[in-house]
Parts: structure tokens; C-alpha cells; sequence
């Protein structure tokens, strides 16, 4: 089954001599459960391609849908509905609220949108995080790789269709590197989560079950032709 499918997708900034195609008619499809990586030289169009993907920038042209949905048809107010029940983000810098224990961080996204948190779900993904004796803790008594770990655990409150990863291990040492990526990819296993991360790391790329090349704004599979 598809979650996420793009057609024809395009970004282009200015105009004649400083026109700019950032992306250049991107189709693809992503099925659920699958985990993708999305390598690339830096300025080759990665991250604008997973703005794209989650909403956080517009097309100049193209598709994308996710779960069925076409989301740029939808007006301001329900594309912020959807994005925040429908995709999970994990950043490069953690994003966590400095006020906020990390049950809290964890939860926010289900309290934002006035659901009443799954505690047996959030105390397993707790715990699968190996943060069970540090969840009253606020981020600034975290390690770096803590507060990464949090930002996974906020990712997957919601059970989103997808989980957007933009470079989540880039302020981690070696070691909470592979931690992460471990954590990741047993987040797609245990629970069938789809996950399309970026990273410049072709080791950590490896663990995907798929990998997507970005060079001058023009995807393509790595070992076979775009799907």
C-alpha cells in the first residue's frame, strides 16, 4: 500500500537570470512501513524535497499525496490539522520545549490537538527509548542523544502516516548516532512506521530499505530506477 506518492513535483526560486530549480519533476511513491534515505551533496535539493513532503513549503508545482490525500488542495487551517495528526518530524536540532518534562515533549503533539494520550503506548515508547528514569527530566538535564531520543518519542505520539527525518543524528556524536539510527529503524519494525530520513552519513543511509539520490534538484534510486 502507498502512503505517500509525488508527482511531478518541481520548486523553482527567482526568476530568469536568477532562476533557481531546486526541484526538477520529482515522481516517486513510498510504500507503508518502508523506510527511505535521502542522500546528497549539500544545495542538491534534500531538504527542500522533505519541506515539500511535509507541507512546510509549497510547489511551484506538482503533487504530493499522502494517505490518500492531496495536500496542497487543502486551505491554511486544514493542512495544519492534517500535518500535525499525519506526519511526524524529527529535526537536526531537537526542537524540544524547554518548560516541558520529557513526557510532556512526548505527549505535546496529542495535547495540541486536545486527544487524550495513549499512557500504555507513550510508557512503551518511553521505555523502548530508554528513557523511562529520565522522563520528568527537562531537556537541559539531557545529553544531546537524550533529547534526539525525545524528539523520536514526539514524532511517534500520534501515530503519523509518516515520519520525516531531516539529518537527526547531524548533532550527535558517533556512538548516539547509532543509536538513533538504531531506534529509527525499530520504531519502522515494531510498529510498521513509514520514515523517510535525510542524511549525508551512506553508512547510516544503508539501514533503509531504500535509497534516494538528490543532485542538482533531479531524484533517483540509488541501485534501480525511481519507484
Amino acid at each position: 500500500m502507498e502512503i505517500l506518492t509525488t508527482t511531478g513535483l518541481c520548486k523553482t526560486y527567482g526568476i530568469g537570470e536568477t532562476k533557481v530549480e531546486a526541484l526538477k519533476d520529482v515522481t516517486f511513491s513510498v510504500s507503508k512501513g518502508e523506510f527511505v534515505s535521502i542522500v546528497g551533496p549539500s544545495g542538491s535539493g534534500k531538504s527542500t524535497l522533505l519541506n515539500m513532503l511535509g507541507a512546510l513549503d509549497f510547489p511551484t508545482s506538482g503533487n504530493v499525496f499522502i494517505d490518500g490525500r492531496d495536500i496542497f488542495t487543502m486551505n491554511e487551517e486544514e493542512l495544519s490539522v492534517f500535518r500535525r495528526r499525519n506526519i511526524g518530524f524529527i529535526f537536526q536540532a531537537y526542537n524540544l520545549v524547554p518548560e516541558l518534562n520529557v513526557e510532556e515533549n512526548i505527549t505535546l503533539p496529542l495535547l495540541l490537538d486536545y486527544k487524550k494520550p495513549d499512557q500504555q503506548y507513550i510508557d512503551e515508547i518511553v521505555d523502548i527509548l530508554g528513557l523511562a528514569d529520565r522522563k520528568h527530566h527537562l531537556p537541559n538535564q539531557l545529553s544531546g542523544g537524550q533529547q534526539q531520543r525525545v524528539a523520536i518519542g514526539r514524532a511517534l505520539s500520534a501515530r503519523p502516516a509518516i515520519i520525516l527525518a531531516d539529518e537527526p543524528t547531524g548533532n550527535l556524536d558517533s556512538k548516539n548516532s547509532k543509536d538513533v539510527i538504531n531506534l529509527l529503524k525499530l520504531s519502522v519494525d515494531r510498529y510498521n512506521q513509514t520514515l523517510i530520513m535525510i542524511t549525508h552519513n551512506h553508512n547510516y543511509a544503508s539501514f533503509a530499505d531504500r535509497v534516494l539520490n538528490v543532485e542538482d534538484g533531479i531524484v533517483t534510486e540509488l541501485g534501480g530506477a525511481v519507484r
